[in-house]
């Protein structure tokens, strides 16, 4: 067997920056040798991986119709069709009652697999015009999130090519039909520029240009389509402006003038019958408020208070109808939606589980009587539920389908609470075949806490693979995410951030102590933020873990911090802090995992990055691995597969999604000694 690839070292105080250098020979032959070396050590699990690939495929309907939305007179739809690894997209004539296609006036509309031609492709927009002539939409083609515009005239089958570059790939109508709304990248690749583009002509009109590093920019449509809103936001911040549809040529408005820690968020609808914004706000708390003010005058003096802050309860968002406006709260660590129908009591949409993802998947059209809403556990395939908004009765519209012997009693699904250092109750989410749970098995362990980004439930036909061996699956809601509100988010980020791997760390000791596993089975993961946490965690509590995966990690966090020309990095200091600063400097030194590899026995790792990653630079896996092969003190597995042709998502297609999971599966298979089930 040949040896692993050893990077060389550099002088200097980074050793391995040289690897930083993209493109240069020695760099790409380096992370070849680095996938080779995967490939061989893995080589006798390749029968494993295929037929873990088979059996994951075999869950999944290949051949599927996707629920038809309805939109003016047609119904629009995706189809996937066995061996394809995009989905169609189609629309038909929309008939006088329900939602049931008409194949004899079906139109393709898109077909993706076509365009990607075998290689990477990312569909950014898709986003047919008010009057359903044109189709306007983007394309990513190497994972670098830059993309190409196109608009394709539905009747005449032509396609335009709009000439501009460096786009983000948003791109909103205005009612007219004939004007497209597009944002611009800078040079560390955060969207900083909208323009104006008219149809038939070869330039665009600078809308708006953000200066200030830290603020994002973009584009969309109001609820009630009658209304452009221009949000731009950090961290910490937001400010929106407005624009009648209708009247594309117009200035923005300014609703609120950006002020330092004020977020706010605005949708234009109706409520009680009269045409209004409603606005969510932290003004009164950093839970949000909900405020309403007339549509002529929404600006920031005109706001009423509508419903007041609670904080035991996070507004998260809001949705407006013709018939009701819904909120999207979070109370206790789990997702409601709460409906305020016209002139009726509010209500909360009922539930049957315990633990379970649910957010608001198409508001339908504006004057619908019905939304629909996608919900899901981790034993319940996802389900699309239609909820009439009157009285809130549901239907099951949809249900993922499961292929082959399945049965959602089998597994049990519970809420676990694990007790940080620091006294902090931490919620655990777990799935596993009612017959495992009571003794000790493998326990596949994920984690994430960054940004405010919940980590609900979610089902994964691939899960079921790891699942039927036995396995239990667990996510830790540690601080840092949003699972019980913006207080916990919070106490997770900027000087708070060890917090999240003392929770993670927590929930590990938990579920040890509490039978479920052993640290020889124990096996943990997260990826970009959350491949921060496993590499903190990992230097913290080696012997605390039997194997991890760490995807696109962000483990370099402080040179990366301190590159403000590398994408992101000024927008990322309200999340990290800004290492410019002595007092900073030395807290993220404290934990990044590539400065405190140490020398000493590490578990079984698999790092994956993608070459085109422009969140998550590739290199960042490359150093932190090189960084430990020189330094550990045992033989475990160190494994680096770095995806040439991909980005911050990994590979695009949906089966070249799968074989990276069924790699991942083999490779803790491997390490746990499972490879004979």
């Amino acid at each position: 067997m040949s040896e692993a690839p050893i990077a060389r070292i550099q002088a200097g105080a980074d050793p391995y920056r040289w690897l930083e250098e993209r493109d240069a020979p020695e760099v790409l032959d380096y992370l070849k040798a680095e996938n080779a070396w995967l490939d061989e050590r893995l080589a006798d699990e390749a029968p494993l991986r295929d037929a873990l690939f088979e059996e994951i495929r075999g869950r999944i309907r290949e051949t599927d119709l996707s629920l038809a939305t309805p939109w003016g007179p047609y119904l629009y739809y995706q189809r996937t069709t066995a061996g394809d690894e995009y989905p169609r997209h189609y629309r038909c004539a929309r008939p006088a009652e329900g939602f049931e296609v008409d194949e004899a006036s079906e139109q393709l509309l898109l077909e993706p697999n076509a365009l990607a031609d075998g290689g990477f492709l990312s569909l950014g927009a898709f986003s047919v015009s008010p009057d359903h002539r044109l189709l306007a939409y983007s394309l990513d083609t190497s994972g670098d999130e830059i993309y190409r515009l196109y608009v394709k005239d539905l009747v005449e089958g032509s396609l335009t090519a709009l000439p501009f570059d460096d786009c983000d790939g948003s791109m909103t109508w205005a009612n007219d039909s004939r004007t497209l709304f597009f944002g611009e990248l800078d040079d560390t690749h955060r969207p900083h520029r909208l323009y104006r583009h008219r149809l038939g002509e070869a330039n665009a009109e600078l809308v708006f240009e953000e200066a200030d590093g830290r603020f994002f920019l973009g584009c969309h449509r109001a609820s009630s389509e009658r209304q452009l809103v221009l949000m731009l936001g950090s961290k910490t911040t937001s400010e929106s402006w407005v624009l009648d549809a209708d009247t594309p040529d117009g200035d923005f408005r300014c609703l609120a003038p950006r002020e330092e820690g004020h977020e706010y968020y605005a949708d234009h609808g109706q409520v009680d019958g009269q045409w209004c914004w409603l606005i969510r706000s932290n003004q009164t708390g950093i839970n949000f408020a909900l405020y309403q003010t007339p549509e002529a005058t929404p600006e920031r003096a005109h706001w009423r208070e509508l419903i007041a802050h609670d904080p035991d309860c996070m507004l998260e968002g809001v949705g407006m109808n013709a018939g009701a406006f819904t909120l999207s709260l979070r109370e206790g660590g789990l997702p409601i939606i709460q409906v305020h129908p016209r002139g009726a009591a509010p209500y909360r949409v009922q539930l049957p589980d315990a633990a379970y993802s649910l957010y608001v998947q198409d508001g339908m059209e504006f004057d619908s009587p019905v939304i629909r809403l996608r919900y899901e556990a981790l034993n319940r395939p996802a389900q699309v539920r239609e909820l009439r908004l009157a009285d809130g009765e549901q239907r099951v519209l949809k249900q993922t389908p499961v292929e082959g012997p399945f049965d959602a009693d089998a597994y049990v699904s519970q809420r676990l609470w694990a007790t940080a250092a620091d006294g902090t109750r931490v919620p655990i989410s777990l799935v596993a075949r009612r017959d495992v749970l009571g003794q000790p098995a493998p326990l596949y362990l994920y984690g994430y806490g960054a940004y405010g980004e919940s980590l609900d439930p979610w089902f994964s036909h691939a899960r079921l693979s790891l699942l039927e061996r036995g396995f239990v699956f667990a996510i830790a809601h540690v601080r840092g995410g949003g699972e019980l509100g913006e207080a916990w988010y919070r106490a997770g980020k900027l000087e708070h951030k060890t917090n999240s791997f003392d929770d993670f760390i927590a929930c590990a000791e938990h579920l040890i102590g509490a039978g479920l596993t052993t640290r020889e089975h124990l096996v943990i993961s997260g990826g970009s933020a959350g491949g921060l946490l496993m590499g903190a965690v990992l230097n913290q509590r080696p012997d605390l873990f039997a194997a991890a995966i760490a995807e696109v990690p962000f483990v370099d966090v402080l040179n990366t911090m301190q590159n403000p020309d590398l994408p992101l990095t000024v927008t990322e200091y309200d999340e990290w802090g800004d290492p410019n600063e002595p007092e900073v400097f030395e807290r993220i030194r404290s934990y990044a995992p590539y400065e405190n590899v140490r020398a000493q026995a590490y578990p079984a790792l698999l790092v994956v990055a993608g070459y085109n990653d422009s969140r998550v630079q590739y290199w960042e896996a490359a150093k932190w691995v090189a960084r430990l092969r020189a330094t550990r003190t045992d033989d475990n597995l160190l494994l680096l597969k770095t995806d040439l042709g991909a980005g911050h998502g990994g590979m695009s297609g949906r089966y070249q999604a799968l074989r990276d999971v069924a790699l991942e599966y083999a490779f803790l298979l491997k390490v746990l000694g499972l490879t004979g089930q």
